[in-house]
């Protein structure tokens, strides 16, 4: 990849066949709304900002290209679901805001298909749930009284289910399963032709996309720039993982590495006794985060995170050398056995944001025209839609069943500085990892080293 490439490496981005340029539009001397980062909450925000107030001047700002960040390399997974969630569910005290959150988190699945149909944004959307798998015998317990639980709270078998071994088996089939939940509300997306889409739709509509612009400080009222100032009435941040580089917000939000690799096309004699034939999307209940699926054209693209890098390094893209992606296939062989002989065609990565409460986080001040959303903890390609709509009711000044939702003004603490940051979250990985070798080499609860992560990660 040359050094004026905006190609941010994935298979995702291969796969639309472009190599994206920066839209080199002159800076306005000032817009109403400025939102700065062209990814998935920027541009949903965009979005229904103007669909709402098509007399608004709305401007995006970008480093890079429209979605060069998290939204055009992720898993794609469109999911009914967002950390912090079953916080708020088990305590009695805030259930039905959890409750209400959860069915918005649903609703955004069918919101984000709504859209990209009515737009024609050919995402690939496949809504065919995702199932986690049970790896071993003493999960089934726990998956089935967590199913019992969802049940007694009003949520049905249209929403979660579980699923016998015989059963899972014909909807994924891999060694270790021993049943699955199966949650419905869950769509396999491309996600950089979701988040190009977007970008396409929301200049039709009018907006000014600024791409190779990058902030380097936001204030009350004014957006500094790499290329000059613009002048703001309401500025909103959308930077996720790469907020750290504006100016005062070094420790706001966390880079956290997320790491995927994919297949060459399997030939459809092995996806038939793979299975995902819904596109399906899958995981296990292993700490360390896995997510996978089967994408349109029968590739296998899984992913997994990777760390973090001290001082919140981020490099732009990753080299498909960096060892970490051996462990990333190791790990898919070993869960998917049947693609040992199959090529790995694309490795690729890059950072997303975790705030230090480990759950989204939706903001606005009326007085100083400040506002951001964000902190989806690798979660966002629906949390984003839903963290938009809110932005938008918070900004024109509705108050809606979205602003009464438990990520409104619930601001998370700053991180630790270093090195406390970095030896925190090595501690919390090596925490992880030793509770999942446990549960899977094994077979038995992690009580001890699963309760501590618990307790450090909410």
């Amino acid at each position: 990849m040359n050094a004026s490439s905006h190609h941010n490496g994935s298979f995702w981005f291969d796969e639309l066949g472009i190599d994206p340029q920066p839209d080199p539009e002159p800076l306005p001397a000032r817009t109403d709304v400025a939102i700065v980062g062209g990814g998935y909450t920027g541009l949903w925000t965009a979005y229904y900002l103007k669909r709402a107030e098509p007399g608004l001047d709305v401007t995006v700002f970008e480093a890079d290209v429209a979605g060069f960040g998290a939204s055009g390399r992720n898993g794609g997974w469109c999911m009914g679901a967002a950390w912090g969630t079953e916080s708020l569910l088990a305590n009695p005290e805030t259930r039905s805001r959890g409750l209400a959150l959860q069915r918005a988190l649903f609703d955004t699945v069918d919101e984000v298909g709504r859209v990209t149909q009515a737009e024609n944004i050919d995402c690939h959307f496949a809504r065919g749930g995702t199932l986690r798998i049970a790896t071993a015998p003493f999960m089934v317990e726990r998956h089935r009284r967590e199913i019992d639980e969802l049940h007694a709270l009003g949520f049905t078998e249209h929403d979660f289910r579980w699923l016998d071994a015989d059963t899972t088996r014909t909807r994924l089939n891999v060694p270790r399963n021993h049943g699955a939940i199966h949650a419905a509300h869950c769509a396999a997306i491309q996600p950089a032709r979701l988040v190009r889409g977007l970008a396409d739709t929301v200049r039709r509509l009018g907006v000014t996309i600024l791409e190779g612009t990058p902030v380097t400080a936001i204030r009350p009222g004014r957006v500094d720039t790499a290329r000059g100032a613009v002048a703001a009435g309401r500025i909103l941040r959308a930077t996720e993982a790469y907020t750290a580089s504006l100016t005062g917000h070094r420790r706001t939000l966390l880079p956290i590495y997320s790491k995927m690799v994919v297949t060459a096309p399997l030939p459809d004699a092995l996806w038939q006794e793979i299975g995902l034939g819904n596109r399906e999307t899958f995981g296990d209940d292993r700490r360390m985060v896995i997510y996978g699926q089967r994408t349109l054209d029968g590739r296998l693209a899984f992913g997994g995170r990777a760390g973090y890098e001290f001082g919140s390094r981020r490099r732009r893209t990753l080299p498909p050398d960096d060892p970490d992606f051996d462990g990333i296939v190791r790990t898919l062989r070993g869960l998917v056995p049947q693609l040992a002989e199959v090529p790995i065609t694309h490795r690729w990565g890059g950072v997303l944001g975790v705030p230090r409460h480990w759950r989204p986080c939706v903001q606005f001040d009326r007085r100083s025209g400040l506002g951001w959303a964000g902190g989806y903890v690798g979660e966002g390609v629906a949390a984003a839609n839903l963290a938009a709509r809110m932005l938008t009711d918070l900004v024109l000044e509705r108050d809606s069943a979205l602003t009464a939702l438990p990520w409104v003004d619930d601001v998370p603490p700053r991180w630790e500085p270093e090195p406390l940051r970095w030896l925190g979250v090595r501690a919390i990985r090596a925490i992880g990892a030793r509770a999942d070798w446990i549960e899977l080499n094994r077979q038995r609860p992690s009580r001890f080293w699963g309760g501590l992560f618990q307790r450090l990660t909410g």
